[in-house]
């Protein structure tokens, strides 16, 4: 018998999952089977999973294969009308120690085929904490999942539900464990993580927590956040960018778009000026600060001069990091009945996008040489920096340590250290 083979698609967030349901499975026993956890975030997502299921399907003969996420969520009978499938479960059951017990050993159990509830009937995140997943050097923390906000060409929250916060408490002593456990940096998770508190007593914010995890667990060397929706950033997370050292210089930004008119038929909740106004107030406050964002190309109704305005807001907003997205409509969403563009004009307009990222982390990566940076080891000759530029070094470094070094060179999107 063997373990059952786990293929991850999508977010951090998704990953994170994916290591909790290797030790639900583990617990449960459950063995010789395929575990698909899937994303819902494009068409193209979709078709990726639909196609990694087969191929895997080929690869494990005989093997049950179990498919979760959040396509699974937003469309089982995708996945239960491929014969290939023979379990479909939604992104809550999957996190239920129950669930797994039900399919394990060997799906002799009588179950339901297709296990997928009302994911906006739950109210509280689950419950399962991992001790890390990645590099031994960097952990992943779940402090939020769902989101509340109904942007036009996003199916997640279908997927997810509304949003729910993990209690600072439980974050603090997770991280605790996982600092005792060696790790030298912690990444904060979410769906919508400045949503963060929304739902608790008191309706803290995301500045609360950092805030509280910094004090109360001194011994940690960093926290990094992941994505962020600029517009709910609070005062005590401007006023921890601007004291905390320990709160890494880099954050990536829910943007999706550079024009105003784009944004308002998006639904999002910022205008152009405000995405502006923060990366320069974050700045000022941490002048090594670097950013990262998603921007969609092509969405709906989107002219030439929409799209310059996304060109021009790379360049405002001194952007590095691109995660850039060729829109592709989803079912179920306002944006999928508005007028779409031709796919091969959407197609260029994310190539020119990523060209432009491309130039950008040049840009950054060339003013670096001749920098000291504190670089966390990911592997012996691989670490980041604080603003999580990849830095190869020349002979080994301790793994899972932080090394003071001078960057000598580029080397593609790479920096290098002698």
């Amino acid at each position: 018998m063997s373990a059952p083979v786990f293929s991850n698609h999508g977010c951090r967030l998704n990953m994170y999952e994916t290591e909790a349901m290797k030790d639900l499975a583990a617990q449960a026993g459950l063995e010789n089977a395929v575990v698909v956890n899937t994303c819902a975030v494009t068409a193209e997502a979709v078709r990726k999973a639909r196609k990694d299921i087969r191929r895997l399907a080929r690869e494990n003969p005989g093997a049950p294969v179990i498919v979760t996420g959040c396509a699974a969520q937003t469309e089982p009978e995708t996945f239960a009308a491929m014969p290939e499938v023979t379990r479909v479960i939604g992104n809550t059951e999957k996190m239920q120690p129950a669930t797994w017990v039900q399919m394990a050993p060997d799906f002799t159990g009588e179950t339901e085929r297709v296990q997928v509830d009302d994911i906006m009937s739950v109210t509280e995140t689950a419950g399962h904490l991992i001790d890390g997943f990645g590099t031994r050097s960097r952990a992943y923390v779940q402090v939020q999942n769902g989101c509340d906000h109904r942007c036009t060409f996003c199916i997640i929250p279908y997927g997810r539900g509304n949003s729910r916060s993990v209690p600072a408490g439980v974050v603090i002593e997770q991280i605790r464990r996982l600092v005792g456990r060696g790790y030298a940096e912690i990444v904060l998770t979410g769906v919508d993580l400045t949503s963060w508190g929304a739902d608790l007593p008191g309706t803290p914010r995301l500045g609360d927590l950092v805030m509280r995890i910094l004090k109360l667990v001194p011994d940690l060397p960093r926290l990094r956040i992941s994505s962020i929706d600029s517009i709910e950033v609070d005062d005590n997370l401007m006023r921890a960018i601007a004291e905390e050292e320990r709160l890494m210089p880099h954050l990536h930004l829910s943007l999706q778009h550079g024009s105003d008119l784009i944004l308002k038929r998006m639904k999002r909740r910022h205008l152009r000026d405000d995405a502006i106004r923060f990366c320069q107030d974050a700045r000022r406050l941490r002048p090594e600060m670097t950013f990262g964002a998603d921007i969609i190309a092509g969405f709906p109704t989107e002219t030439e001069d929409h799209f310059s305005d996304s060109l021009r807001l790379v360049e405002e907003c001194d952007l590095t990091w691109l995660h850039v997205f060729p829109y592709s409509a989803r079912p179920g969403t306002p944006a999928a009945r508005m007028p779409q563009l031709d796919g091969a004009l959407v197609r260029d307009r994310a190539a020119q996008l990523r060209a432009l990222g491309s130039a950008a982390v040049s840009k950054h990566l060339a003013k670096q040489v001749g920098r000291r940076h504190r670089i966390l080891m990911e592997s012996p000759r691989m670490g980041r920096t604080e603003q999580f530029a990849e830095v190869t070094f020349a002979t080994d470094q301790p793994e899972g340590c932080i090394v003071d070094a001078t960057v000598n060179a580029v080397d593609g999107e790479r920096l290098l250290v002698a």
